[in-house]
């Protein structure tokens, strides 16, 4: 049995390989030997897919093998920088081997690929990660996971059932600042949780917009996929991080979906709350709110100040206060707990130093990363449900065990939404 054959087959095909003679692989002489390479697919071939695509070809255990865009001219662009890239370390100076396709079903029809990248706007993200866990690959897929609630489940049963890796790409848990501070809550250092903020920013709103051609290369009818028509206008498809589609909520929960889904994420994993959430969603400016706040069932709110943190997230004890940012600010009070050491009785969280990396292990190892789909989802819920009671105007009460709206059927009716045809299939 091949190692490809074995990740296809999942834990089973695992079991089976561990128990084939050993052939020592040349990557302990320090190369990988191709047939042990991971091979890859990326899917969205935009912005946010540039800095996982300069990280892989960065690595000597993976090759990208295929791109894929709506817009064929940027799998092109990619596919031919990856050959130039492969081919500098070739004899001749030259590559060939890396396809672009306009539809992702055509690359995922190939056998010979092991686990795709999915980097495209988040209405995209469930239906290809779903159909690429089906076709037997495992998945890496941008934050925020999902959609619509709804869509987290049918993902976590795809996962499940087929025995597929899926790590989410919330990457601060793979940074040794946001896990220490989550380190500090979990054992207790700064005493019971009395408030946590946390700061998303804001986008400008969503703008009207006119119709325009659409470019050549751009299959703008797949680009939509299961969202409402809307006419083509090149600010609607952007993918700049200051606005473009993340500023419809067509396509995501705008700064909830965007910066939430890395924040929310933390504060998840520092409250244990991986698999649960919180019991209510309070909009800012509901009976004089001065904040989005969405509070546990121990009654701890989660508020969202968008101006005047010190950090990117504030955890605020009985005892002390955390704040985290990226760029490795950790800053606590008392002072030393900052540097304090974990004692072996106390809580260790998982430990990653890189994102892609932990995933590609995974995809080896087949346990899960350490933003597995159910991470992912959970996370994506409190991201969506934040959005709903904006949406609505009034707090939302949330059954976290049965993932369910309590008494709200306008509310409940937002858990999922309509999809255009012929893109309505998961």
């Amino acid at each position: 049995m091949t190692r490809r054959g074995a990740i296809k087959r999942g834990l089973a095909g695992i079991l089976a390989y561990a128990a084939a003679p050993v052939v020592l692989p040349s990557s302990l002489f320090g190369r990988t030997a191709p047939s042990n390479r991971i091979n890859i697919g990326m899917i969205g071939n935009g912005l946010q897919c540039g800095g996982h695509f300069e990280a892989l070809m960065g690595r000597d255990d993976c090759r990208v093998v295929a791109l894929c865009d709506v817009f064929l001219p940027k799998a092109e662009k990619l596919r031919d920088d990856a050959e130039r890239m492969y081919g500098a370390a070739q004899p001749g100076g030259t590559y060939r081997g890396v396809a672009a396709y306009q539809h992702h079903e055509e690359l995922l029809a190939r056998d010979d690929i092991d686990a795709v990248w999915v980097c495209t706007p988040d209405h995209w993200h469930v239906p290809i990660s779903n159909a690429a866990m089906k076709s037997g690959k495992d998945v890496y897929c941008e934050k925020p996971l999902t959609l619509t609630v709804r869509e987290g489940r049918v993902l976590v049963g795809t996962a499940r059932s087929h025995g597929r890796i899926l790590q989410t790409g919330s990457q601060q848990r793979s940074n040794a600042s946001f896990r220490k501070a989550a380190e500090i809550v979990r054992n207790g250092w700064i005493g019971d949780l009395v408030r946590v903020r946390t700061s998303l920013g804001e986008f400008p709103r969503a703008p009207a917009l006119g119709e325009q051609p659409v470019p050549p290369g751009l299959d703008y009818d797949r680009w939509l996929g299961p969202t409402p028509w809307r006419p083509y206008n090149e600010a609607r498809v952007r993918g700049d991080f200051g606005g473009g589609w993340r500023c419809f909520y067509e396509y995501g929960e705008r700064k909830n979906g965007d910066w939430g889904a890395h924040h929310f994420d933390i504060i998840q994993w520092a409250l244990g709350m991986d698999a649960s959430g919180p019991v209510e969603f309070i909009p800012k400016g509901w009976q004089g709110a001065a904040y989005q706040t969405h509070v546990y069932a121990s009654g701890l709110p989660v508020e969202r100040v968008d101006e005047g943190l010190k950090a990117m997230i504030e955890f605020t004890g009985k005892q002390g206060k955390v704040w985290v940012s990226r760029g490795d600010y950790l800053v606590t009070d008392p002072p030393e707990l900052a540097e304090r050491p974990l004692r072996a009785d106390e809580v260790h969280l998982y430990e990653s130093s890189n994102h892609q990396g932990d995933f590609l292990d995974a995809v080896r190892s087949r346990q899960r990363p350490i933003a597995d789909v159910e991470i992912g989802h959970r996370t994506a819920t409190v991201c969506h449900l934040n959005a709903i009671a904006e949406r609505i105007g009034r707090p939302v009460r949330w059954d976290p065990g049965a993932e369910d709206v309590v008494g709200d059927d306008v509310a409940a009716r937002w858990l999922d939404r309509p999809r255009r045809s012929p893109y309505a299939a998961l």
